[in-house]
């Protein structure tokens, strides 16, 4: 029997590698035909935008579309988007853009940087159409730069105003006999209220006010500045709920008519010089990108590396920001003499206050290389995405970028009751000093160890205000008023001093190159997208296990799991993030 399992073990094991080659192989052989094949651009196209796609920061391998051969799920990164249609405003080939606006995945200082990257095409004086059968308000946000907007008629346009909810664990906890420890510095450090409150704080109630009214100023000014029609007018609208189908948008001129498809199709004809409506030139993002050569070429190199993500210690996974990983590519990019300036994109809620010291520090190197090193905002950059940009030589960010919440707090659950009520069980030890077993769950913190954890949070809040001072280079006093973990919109982080300028990644760029003093440079980005091979071996079997749970508990419930979740993975580390994924309706 033995024997048997040994010669049956080295078949199986054979046929897995011998399967694992061929695969390779198959790979390499798709991959290179598919490069070979470059994609052209046909006269008189129109390129297609589907809002609806989300456009990360990073750069992703695009194996799966060299596969399919289908461009449409090329996955494409945002600052690669804004520079596609750069090019396409000066492209003969493309006659204008035809935006499909019905929802829109990206967040808003995303959407800011397509909308201006619209704005910039039409000086071409090339079309831009957009079209929804339902049009969101995010989705509006951005659309609201074209030429013209159309709706389907029995679609609509929403336009109700802005809401941010949020849950509420507190009586949750109550009723499983848990109690949360919670511990934090500043007012407005809002983290941990879903644990110990039943509703909002006064003081986050304020903050919230503030914030979201800013966005939704944000999509007023737009508007009233495209559609010519006063912001107070626009509000009223919202307030009377007067827009309840498409063709009270067309009523109130928020869209320029109502149309189904084919009427939209038979206008892009016209416009583009498509002999008939079936021979129309669409080519869609994807397509675009696998034709064009972005790459700009230069003995000199400005690094842009993306931190998007949880802020985690040790080496994190793929969507988070590691510190042991981006400590060594801090180091690396630092070290390499072709590299003349470094741009931090951020775009991250924070995480762990040592993993955020630790990308500091990294930042400060660079700095003391004499590279410079600018910070480019993307939708959040907040708690510890502020404490790693804070020390940066200049800040970007757009005017809906959130960001500040520079506050501290940990959370030690208290769940003694919760082990012994409900599960019945138990717990007993034996210590060799007092507080060997410090923040421990299985028993309720005394009074001394509260006041040793306060301490160290204290001191933590002490350094992050500290990293702000010298990096903003303010009053120490002035920052704690402006701190307290209180979140800001761009705008209003500018006016503080927060943030320099108000601009995207490519702004910021530019910014890097011409401190460097550089006239001919490429960009080079990092981290690089990882292989198919590696996502197929290291995501799989998280991919699978998500896509379960998510439809097993339905969109709005998998939010309140991974909330929990997050909560949970937050246990026992001091914090410098938000906790809640910050949602605008």
């Amino acid at each position: 029997m033995r024997s048997f399992l040994k010669f049956f073990g080295a078949a199986l094991l054979a046929l897995i590698v011998f399967t694992g080659v061929i695969f390779f192989i198959f790979f390499v052989i798709v991959s290179s035909i598919s490069s070979s094949q470059k994609k052209t651009v046909s006269e008189r196209s129109v390129l297609v935008l589907d809002l609806s796609r989300s456009f990360s920061d990073r750069k992703k391998d695009n194996t799966f579309s060299a596969l399919s051969g289908d461009a449409d799920m090329t996955p494409i990164a945002l600052f690669d988007l804004v520079r596609l249609i750069n090019h396409a405003k000066s492209d003969s080939s493309i006659k204008g853009i035809y935006l499909k606006c019905n929802d829109n995945a990206n967040g808003y200082a995303a959407s800011e940087e397509i909308r201006n990257a619209l704005i910039d095409f039409k000086q071409s004086k090339k079309f831009i159409i957009a079209y929804g059968d339902v049009i969101s308000q995010k989705a509006y946000y951005v659309a609201n730069a074209a030429d013209k907007i159309y709706c389907n008629p029995k679609g609509a346009v929403d336009w109700k105003g802005f809401t941010s909810q949020l849950f509420f664990l507190k009586n949750t906890l109550n009723k499983l006999e848990i109690e949360p420890q919670i511990f934090y510095d500043g007012k407005f450090k809002s983290a941990t209220e879903p644990l110990r409150e039943e509703k909002m704080t006064e003081a986050n109630r304020l903050q919230t006010t503030v914030w979201l009214g800013d966005l939704y100023k944000r999509l007023l000014v737009t508007t009233s500045e495209t559609r010519d029609i006063d912001t107070a007018t626009l509000h009223q609208y919202a307030n009377m709920y007067a827009i309840r189908s498409a063709s009270d948008a067309v009523k109130y001129k928020l869209i320029d008519a109502i149309k189904y498809d084919d009427e939209v199709k038979t206008e892009l004809m016209q416009k583009s010089g498509a002999p008939k409506v079936n021979e129309i030139n669409f080519i869609t993002i994807g397509s675009y990108a696998e034709a064009i050569n972005l790459k700009k070429y230069g003995s000199d190199r400005v690094a842009v590396i993306y931190a998007e993500g949880d802020i985690v210690y040790g080496k994190g996974e793929d969507g988070q920001v590691g510190s042991d990983d981006f400590r060594a590519l801090l180091a690396r990019v630092r070290n390499d003499k072709n590299i003349k300036a470094i741009v931090l994109r951020v775009n991250s809620p924070g995480g762990s206050a040592l993993a955020s010291e630790i990308i500091w520090r990294e930042t400060q190197l660079a700095r003391e290389a004499g590279k410079p090193l600018i910070v480019s905002m993307g939708d959040l950059a907040a708690s510890g995405g502020y404490y790693i940009s804070c020390g940066a030589d200049s800040i970007f960010a757009q005017p809906n970028t959130l960001t500040g919440s520079i506050g501290v707090f940990g959370i030690i659950p208290n769940m003694q009751n919760f082990f012994k009520n409900k599960l019945g069980i138990t717990f007993d030890q034996v210590k060799t000093a007092d507080n060997a077993d410090i923040g421990t769950i299985s028993r309720p913190l005394t009074a001394s160890e509260k006041l040793i954890i306060q301490s160290e949070i204290d001191t933590i809040y002490a350094d992050f205000k500290s990293r702000v001072a010298d990096g903003r280079k303010k009053d120490l006093t002035y920052v704690d008023s402006i701190a307290q973990g209180r979140v800001w919109t761009g705008n209003r982080a500018q006016t503080l001093g927060l943030v320099d300028k108000i601009g995207g990644l490519q702004d910021a760029i530019a910014c890097a190159a011409g401190m460097a003093k550089l006239k001919d440079y490429s960009v080079r980005e990092y981290p690089e997208p990882k292989s198919f091979l590696d996502m197929l071996r290291n995501n799989y079997s998280k991919a699978i296990k998500t896509k379960a749970i998510k439809e097993e508990l339905g969109n709005e419930a998998f939010l309140l799991y991974q909330q929990v979740k997050r909560i949970k993975d937050m246990t026992g580390t001091v914090q410098t993030r938000l906790p809640y994924d910050i949602t605008v309706e």
